[in-house]
């Protein structure tokens, strides 16, 4: 006597299609995820008026780049990582001397390439000397021996005889500085993290319905 068995349907081509079907769903919401994170984070940093070029520094990219994987992992980051992170830590801001911090007044204008000016770029633009103030009570002072111009910057006397010449404080000096957090990016990683789970059953229903 010959027996035969024949399955219906086809337990390896089913399996084939189960598992296709988990690695578009794991693959699709991996990139879901990473996008979301990476809007999420570029709305925080708008949000807090950090502006539209530190926002764009933040990227995504899914992992593998091209086919679907079981072991797909997306990576979400900032070109900025030191700026981005300061903002989400929060940190205690010293002096690498271990001296002052000068923190430029609104008289002291920007510097060349439009960031925070510096005591010794000040004096070499202006063709001025700054003088150290102590002060017992707030922040001591870099001040200048002249005048401020129509724009509220600090500029040299024009009078030979003195006439007009005041003292302009250009920066203000401390010890150290707290920077406030301003980004909670955590918070949202936690929250797109914590739907991955969602995503995968939803996208592996919805791949599978085409079979």
């Amino acid at each position: 006597m010959k027996l035969g068995l024949t399955i219906s349907p086809d337990l390896i081509a089913v399996m084939a299609a189960e598992i296709s079907a988990g690695e578009k769903a794991v693959t699709k919401a991996i990139r879901q995820s990473g996008t979301d994170l990476k809007v999420a984070w570029r709305g925080q940093i708008t949000g807090a008026g950090l502006g539209r070029r530190l926002s764009n520094s933040i990227r995504s990219q899914t992992y593998p780049k091209s086919g679907d994987s079981l072991q797909a992992a997306a990576l979400v980051w900032s070109k900025a990582p030191v700026i981005v992170g300061a903002h989400d830590a929060g940190p205690l801001i010293r002096s690498k001397n271990g001296f002052w911090l000068a923190i430029p007044t609104p008289a002291a204008g920007k510097g060349l390439k439009g960031g925070r000016i510096t005591p010794a770029e000040w004096e070499r633009r202006r063709g001025m000397r700054l003088r150290f103030v102590y002060r017992r009570r707030g922040p001591s002072l870099l001040v200048a021996d002249g005048r401020l111009n129509s724009r509220g910057l600090g500029v040299a006397s024009r009078a030979k005889t003195g006439r007009g010449r005041s003292t302009v404080p250009i920066f203000l000096l401390v010890p150290q500085v707290k920077l406030a957090k301003r980004l909670h990016l955590a918070r949202d990683a936690e929250r797109v993290e914590a739907a991955i789970p969602g995503r995968i059953v939803a996208n592996w229903v919805e791949h599978k319905s085409g079979f």
